[in-house]
């Protein structure tokens, strides 16, 4: 069974939860980055295959969401949690120094991971973004026209087709459930506009993972916004009929060995 360690960090805004997967003598780090609502303890499955391939596995829970200080479901600003997850990178490599690290974004995880690498990008061997919220996305700025945001949460039927992951998810305590909150719209909306102008992410190499029934966050939207992130170092991977979170999804081995495959060839040997 894999050494799941938990650990508080100063952060920006209150103290930052991080689990900890461990593993002596890692070959690579892997930051895991969560999506809105959620929690990185969500991610178990896919940081249990990552401590099989040879990594040390670090996941934060960002302001707001999981164990972490904040009002549920809150970020003002995404440059904060931008620097809270580097403040997790300093204490992965503070505990395996000289080890490469590559990080992994899921949704808004996918928002945060594309920002990161711009920030940070030269402390990166390689990025993957699942499913991520980039490019053209409409959501924020639709709720954001309303005088009253409505009450509509994330259908869980909307994540996969297997129905025990919905289920998990309706019934996990540390899961945001509510509406979203106006500011975490409006920092949506900057920080979408942030990364577009910001730039490419230069010769980093790049796995997008996506679904191609993925209502939450449709795929031709992120293609805008992955392509114009990808510096050419592009490998795609769209899963016919797969829902928003594939690492979750009903073919997640497929897609969890797309991820190991394409570590395998980025990674120095």
């Amino acid at each position: 069974m894999t050494d799941v360690r938990a650990q508080v960090l100063a952060g920006t805004r209150g103290a930052v939860g991080v689990r900890e997967w461990a593993r002596p003598r890692p070959r690579y780090l892997a930051l895991v980055v969560h999506g809105y609502g959620e929690h990185a303890g969500r991610y178990a499955e896919l940081a249990g295959v990552l401590v099989g391939h040879g990594a040390a596995v670090f996941a934060p829970d960002h302001v707001g969401h999981g164990t972490s200080a904040g009002e549920r479901a809150v970020i003002e600003d995404f440059e904060d949690v931008v620097t809270d997850v580097h403040a997790v990178a300093a204490l992965a490599r503070a505990a395996h120094p000289g080890v490469p690290l590559v990080m992994v974004g899921h949704s808004m995880g996918g928002l945060i991971a594309a920002r990161y690498a711009q920030r940070y990008g030269a402390e990166l061997t390689a990025l993957v973004l699942s499913g991520p919220v980039i490019g053209a996305w409409d959501l924020p700025g639709r709720l954001l026209a309303l005088d009253e945001i409505p009450d509509t949460p994330i259908s869980p039927g909307a994540l996969s087709r297997d129905p025990s992951v919905g289920a998990a998810y309706a019934a996990d305590p540390l899961v945001r459930h509510g509406p979203m909150k106006r500011p975490t719209l409006e920092a949506f909306v900057r920080t979408l506009e942030t990364v577009e102008e910001a730039g490419d992410v230069g010769p980093l190499p790049l796995l997008w993972l996506h679904g191609d029934d993925d209502r939450l966050v449709p795929l031709p939207g992120s293609r805008i916004g992955v392509e114009r992130l990808s510096g050419g170092r592009l490998t795609e991977r769209i899963f016919p009929g797969a829902r928003h979170e594939v690492f979750h999804e009903t073919n997640r081995t497929e897609v969890l060995a797309e991820v190991t495959a394409f570590l395998d060839r980025t990674l120095p040997r």
